[in-house]
């Protein structure tokens, strides 16, 4: 196990959706920590967890598509994406809508990989490639309501047909982090970093069979913040020796 991720058999405590939107406020409105800053850790994680775990720390001339959707979930692939570039991989990144729909922080983001001279262009249709040595799933976050649609859906579908290793942030595109519901269609993750604590769906029956192994990265949420009025969390200090734990 690289030194960077640790093995871990936590009792931190599990949220839902609706807390992990609350811890998202909190973090913002009271503790004026911005989402580019969360979403800037989330995306070091994410990009710390492949090179390390699928590639044995280098990702040089590796090619690694990132399939990016308009928001957060998005927004923190893309900063996998600029981070993977930087340590030499052959990056690709597809999105599930042009530029103009982005929501302002991804948007930076984006703007940032076009700036880099990162190809970075709408998914629609995803091209036939060769040659991938892994997919990185930012489609949808959180905040899926339903079955995916559209081009979102046409991404899975492609992402589940490479035979290489997925990697999913935050959840597995498809998946209800609150009752570990699927929708159809469902990223088949190889392995997944959620977010700050672990996702109670994520722990639902049958869900391994989508999340692979899984992970939570660490995107620097206060302790305090968890006390507050409204969560009444008492989490355990999980990161104190890595960025990244394992969980199964």
């Amino acid at each position: 196990m690289s030194t960077y991720i640790k093995n871990s058999h936590t009792d931190s405590p599990k949220i839902n959706t609706a807390q992990m939107i609350e811890v998202d406020r909190l973090m913002m409105d009271e503790y004026h920590i911005g989402l580019i800053q969360m979403m800037e850790n989330a995306g070091r994680c994410l990009a710390i967890l492949v090179k390390e775990r699928f590639f044995d720390g280098d990702v040089e001339g590796k090619n690694i598509v990132i399939l990016a959707g308009t928001g957060g979930n998005g927004g923190g692939a893309l900063v996998a994406a600029r981070r993977l570039h930087n340590w030499g991989a052959k990056v690709q990144v597809y999105t599930t809508a042009e530029e103009e729909r982005f929501t302002p922080i991804p948007l930076h983001q984006y703007r940032i990989l076009k700036r880099m001279g990162v190809s970075i262009s709408l998914a629609e249709p995803l091209p036939e490639r060769e040659n991938i040595d892994a997919v990185l799933d930012g489609i949808i976050g959180y905040s899926l309501k339903g079955n995916p649609h559209g081009i979102a859906a046409a991404m899975i579908h492609w992402a589940n047909s490479q035979k290489v290793p997925i990697v999913a942030l935050d959840t597995p595109s498809g998946l209800d982090l609150t009752t570990g519901e699927f929708y159809e269609p469902i990223i088949k993750a190889s392995a997944t970093l959620t977010l700050a604590l672990p996702k109670k769906g994520l722990f639902a029956c049958e869900t391994k069979k989508v999340v692979g192994e899984l992970y939570v990265g660490d995107i620097s949420v206060p302790q305090e913040l968890y006390q507050e009025k409204g969560l009444g969390l008492k989490p355990t200090n999980i990161f104190r020796y890595s960025d990244i734990i394992r969980l199964y």
